[in-house]
């Protein structure tokens, strides 16, 4: 009927048209979608603001009437403890520091040095070169 009514050489421009024309209102109530559940999300979010600065109110308050009845009584502990005498019983004085005797600072071995040459244990290393020096078959000529 389009065709008929506008003919063949518009149609082509007249669709391109609507078409945009369509795309833009589209987008434009997409638009509005989202501003609509912006707008509601807002509000949820507002209202759980609310709840949760009176859960915090009602928790400030308890902790301010739990604080001061801790401190009445702490008052009234304290105020039936000074009125009674105060003694504290003999301590003995602290031990005197007595030296352990021992040299921290010299090195004592596992085992004896004596030991150690008597059984033939080596105690000094021997680089590569030396020992292939000092164990090098001799040389029968």
């Amino acid at each position: 009927m389009a065709l008929i009514v506008i003919g063949p050489e518009k149609l082509p421009r007249v669709a391109r048209t609507l078409g945009s024309l369509m795309g833009k209102a589209q987008r434009y109530i997409s638009d509005v979608k989202a501003e609509v559940n912006r707008t509601m999300d807002l509000d949820e979010l507002k209202k759980m603001k609310e709840t949760m600065e009176g859960a915090a109110r009602d928790v400030e308050s308890s902790v301010q009437t739990s604080a001061l009845d801790f401190e009445k009584q702490w008052n009234d502990t304290t105020a039936e403890l000074s009125t009674e005498p105060t003694h504290t019983p003999w301590e003995p004085p602290p031990p005197e520091y007595k030296h352990p005797g021992k040299k921290f600072r010299l090195k004592q071995a596992a085992v004896p040095q004596w030991y150690k040459s008597r059984a033939g244990v080596r105690t000094k290393t021997l680089s590569g070169a030396a020992r292939v020096a000092r164990y090098r078959p001799t040389r029968l000529g």
